[in-house]
């Protein structure tokens, strides 16, 4: 099942970026992420009641609470950095690079989370550089 919802967060993905690129024209990058930012806290609030799992907030520990915040601003500094790029570069350039993130994410895991950095995570990350290369270039 996890497959199936990575799958659609691929493809909500790549939505998100040909929607924004066409949206972004003539607004200002910050104030685009800010609505974009609104309808995500919508819609993910949303789900919350929808599944009635609010009741859970008073139980997540300070720890949780430090990393979700910490977490939620490196998301924001993401999507800052996604939408100016967008907006001043070429969605097809833009993606690609936005992508090693996949690879910058494997190496921190293997730093932070001890999680095993096998032959075929090395050779799919060397693929993926190799890849971003060959489109931006």
């Amino acid at each position: 099942m996890w497959f199936i919802f990575a799958l659609l967060s691929a493809v909500f993905a790549a939505l998100t970026s040909i929607l924004a690129k066409v949206g972004i024209d003539g607004v200002n990058s910050n104030l685009a992420t800010a609505i974009r930012t609104m309808v995500v806290v919508a819609m993910a609030w949303g789900m919350v009641f929808l599944t009635n799992t609010q009741g859970g907030i008073p139980e997540i520990s300070r720890k949780s609470w430090l990393f979700l915040i910490l977490s939620g601003l490196a998301t924001g500094a993401s999507w800052l950095c996604y939408y100016r790029a967008i907006q001043i570069g070429e969605v097809s350039k833009v993606v690609p690079i936005d992508k090693l993130s996949v690879v910058i994410t494997l190496v921190m895991a293997g730093v932070f989370l001890h999680e095993k950095f096998t032959p075929k995570s090395a050779i799919g990350c060397l693929l993926i550089g190799a890849g971003t290369l060959v489109m931006v270039l």
